[in-house]
């Protein structure tokens, strides 16, 4: 298996693009991830904690995202401060899911 197997083949972003989005991601896990838990079978909940600018560094890195894999719906709120991240599939891609939340809890690549 390599680093980016399991991206599904749904995902519409250019395979130059793919490496560079999964490391945007990773840094935020690693710079900003305070906890991830699994709410439900389909949603994973990412704890981003406080900062200046990140509610807005999440917002455009999910909106991007959202452009290319329509299969995720994201939701960021803002609960005392803290910026969290809802990500929610269908049942057909729960695999992606649990790896994004293991990539995440992992703190980025593993």
């Amino acid at each position: 298996m390599t680093e980016l197997d399991w991206v599904p083949q749904a995902c519409t972003l250019p395979a130059e693009e793919l490496p560079l989005r999964v490391a945007e991601w990773d840094a935020l896990f690693a710079e900003r991830l305070r906890h991830v838990s699994r709410p439900e079978p389909l949603r994973v909940r990412l704890d981003l904690g406080t900062g200046t600018g990140l509610e807005e560094r999440v917002g455009d890195l999910v909106e991007r995202e959202s452009s290319c894999c329509s299969f995720f719906t994201f939701t960021v709120t803002t609960v005392a401060g803290a910026v969290l991240l809802d990500i929610a599939v269908d049942q057909a891609h729960v695999p992606v899911l649990d790896a994004l939340a293991e990539r995440a809890a992992a703190g980025g690549p593993r």
